[in-house]
């Protein structure tokens, strides 16, 4: 038989059988999202939720998470140790069985664990699977076991190897750079989550270490996060740079139909509205029913108690579910034996039976609270008919931004240079700063599928401002008309309605300079506030202009620099072929020509374009609202302590 004929049969020989790990390092994104930074973080949440699964169990205070120098993770608890007796089916050491084999853990055994963030069981087997090295010291019954892996693969059977008085489970990994693209952790993003999971679980201590470099004392960057009240403190966290209009928040804890449910919320006189939502510890920020239920108890305890004071009588319009939520933070956290998750990234919270317990829960401690604090309930309401007032306000301009999307292309704002194609998946929208810009940027691109809005100056800080006005603003009006995108939802009335979205790829490019930044942060905010979904779905880029030019000459080719590091390396290469050098920094687009827009930030085949991402809704939630807010003392601080990483040539 030929060699042709025997590479086109089709025989059990052709059924690959993936064994163990296989499957995991072979299709990890499958597992854990993706092998970029997102990713890599994710190793350390699987391993840490396992400790945190000990403690919401009862049986373990103490977490530490530390980096170490090459960019291993050390993770340590004082739990029980995970069991090192023999499996009865497996027949070898239940620690091994917990490490290599998918879907083995103690989360499905109804009498170990309540609850448990992860009930996959593929946490940590998968973090074995995905690094290069991986070893695990178990201190249980008075004695020290451990055993290593390679890639997943024992290296030993399971050892004891010394005697102790403590107890718990230290897991050390180092992520395998094979599979990974990025192998760098970033301290600010670990201390995020860890944040997150002290306010969750409260009484339990979480500690992280840096270990990859001192401070100027000669000590390791280190951070302790321990919440003794749990949602209060992460309310206060969160609401931090907002002025509060009630002076504590509302808190609800306890257990509503065998679900424990835990709830803070905080008024303030913004005009946002900051919902974060978890399950078992999990961030759903696509909601689900626990959410469902938060927003139906809240609505009918507030309007039944405003009606009934009759402080609604005067009011010439009807109050809708929104009013009673503007202005407002609030954290919902419920604990589920078996969550049902739906949606595209499984983070939305299918359980029927949580919808009512939570509005349950709200309409009992809202019940009692407006009925105790009369005063605080008054500030509320008006807040409300404010809202209702502004939303009516709102309605107008709201009601020309659709119609005006609904026109299609005979509405579409008159600077907005379109691109021929019709093919949302393709088309590009540049949001570009300035007219100057816009015009080389219309001229450099591909007319094909790349479309220019010039947006003329600083956008409006959407922070600081009610709907109503957010929506008069003209540029606004032009990006909404521009991306064919609505307001409202069958689900829910202030939510993005993308079905006909005109461009998969929205990028913001703005000039290398200060003020560029500040545009950019300005449409960022924009977009966090009143375009999430855009954000979330993966539409969201910014363009990366080039800081320089260097060359022998002014006018001859030169190459470009994004990097200081780049812009030296260039000079050096210059200089010793020619013994003499031209560096042009670029301040902005328009000092550039056509040809050099398009070839260094259009171009997709040259261009650097950074995705933006949420790795962290609430703490991208604090950082807009410190950033853009009123209160000028916390911004200032940020400043101060990331400008040693920031790199200004202004």
């Amino acid at each position: 038989m030929s060699e042709e004929v025997k590479k086109g049969e089709y025989t059990a020989a052709n059924i690959n059988v993936l064994e163990g790990l296989e499957a995991v390092r072979k299709r990890p994104a499958m597992y854990i999202g993706d092998v970029n930074v997102r990713g890599l973080h994710h190793l350390v949440y699987e391993v840490v939720d396992n400790s945190i699964d000990e403690a919401l169990a009862g049986y373990c205070t103490k977490i530490n998470v530390s980096i170490l120098e090459g960019n291993s993770i050390r993770v340590e608890d004082n739990g029980r140790g995970i069991p090192v007796d023999m499996h009865p089916k497996e027949h070898r050491s239940a620690l091994e069985v917990v490490m290599t084999v998918l879907h083995a853990g103690g989360k499905f055994d109804k009498g170990s664990y309540k609850v448990s963030g992860g009930l996959h069981g593929v946490g940590v087997s998968c973090v074995n699977a995905l690094s290069k090295h991986t070893k695990v010291n178990v201190f249980r019954d008075g004695k020290i076991y451990e055993q290593e892996y390679e890639k997943g693969k024992p290296m030993y059977a399971v050892r004891e190897v010394g005697t102790t008085d403590k107890r718990g489970t230290v897991v050390e990994f180092t992520p395998d750079d094979e599979i990974f693209t990025v192998t760098e952790y970033n301290y600010d993003t670990l201390c995020a989550r860890l944040r997150e999971l002290a306010y969750l679980n409260k009484g339990i201590e979480l500690t992280i270490v840096d270990m990859r470099q001192k401070n100027e004392q000669g000590e390791y960057t280190s951070e302790r996060f321990y919440s003794e009240n749990g949602l209060k403190d992460f309310i206060a966290y969160l609401d931090a740079t907002r002025e509060h209009l009630i002076p504590e928040p509302i808190y609800v804890e306890g257990e509503k139909q065998g679900i424990p449910i835990e709830i803070a919320m905080q008024y303030n006189t913004g005009f946002t509205e900051n919902l974060h939502s978890y399950v078992n510890n999990i961030n759903t920020h696509e909601g689900g029913t626990h959410l469902t239920g938060f927003r139906m108890g809240m609505t009918r305890t507030l309007k039944n108690y405003a009606q009934k004071e009759g402080m609604l009588d005067k009011l010439k319009f009807d109050i809708a579910g929104d009013d009673f939520r503007e202005g407002l933070t609030a954290v919902i956290s419920v604990k589920v034996q078996e969550p049902q998750f739906e949606g595209q990234t499984k983070t939305k919270l299918g359980n029927s039976e949580v919808a009512p317990a939570v509005a349950a829960a709200v309409s009992e401690i809202l019940t009692n609270y407006l009925e105790e604090h009369p005063k605080e309930a008054k500030a509320i309401v008006d807040k409300v008919i404010l809202a209702a007032t502004a939303r009516h306000a709102a309605r107008k301009a709201r009601d020309l931004v659709q119609r005006q999307t609904i026109l299609g292309v005979a509405g579409l704002p008159g600077k907005l240079a379109d691109c021929a194609s019709n093919d949302p998946t393709i088309c590009e929208l540049f949001l570009v700063e300035g007219d100057s810009a816009g015009g080389t940027a219309k001229q450099g691109r591909d007319r094909e599928h790349q479309a220019i809005l010039p947006l003329r100056g600083k956008i409006l800080n959407v922070e600081k401002a009610m709907q109503h006005r957010v929506l008069d603003s003209e540029e606004i009006k032009n990006i909404y008309t521009a991306l064919g995108v609505s307001i409202g939802t069958t689900e829910d009335s202030k939510a993005l309605n993308m079905e006909k979205l005109r461009y998969h790829k929205v990028i913001i490019m703005t000039d290398a300079d200060v003020d560029g930044a500040h545009i950019a942060t300005l449409i960022l905010t924009f977009f966090f506030r009143y375009m999430r979904e855009l954000i979330e779905e993966g539409h969201v880029y910014i363009a990366t202009p080039p800081l320089y030019r260097v060359s022998q000459s002014a006018g001859k080719n030169g190459v470009y620099c994004w990097t200081e590091e780049e812009r030296m390396s260039a000079v050096a290469e210059v200089t010793a072929k020619s013994g003499k050098v031209e560096v042009q920094r670029y301040k902005g687009l328009g000092e550039m020509s056509e040809e050099q827009l398009w070839s260094t930030t259009m171009d997709p085949a040259n261009r650097i374009l950074r995705q933006v991402t949420i790795e962290n809704a609430s703490e991208a939630d604090r950082v807009f609202s410190m950033l853009m807010g009123d209160d000028v003392p916390p911004r200032r601080e940020f400043i101060e302590t990331n400008a040693t990483y920031a790199n200004i040539d202004a």
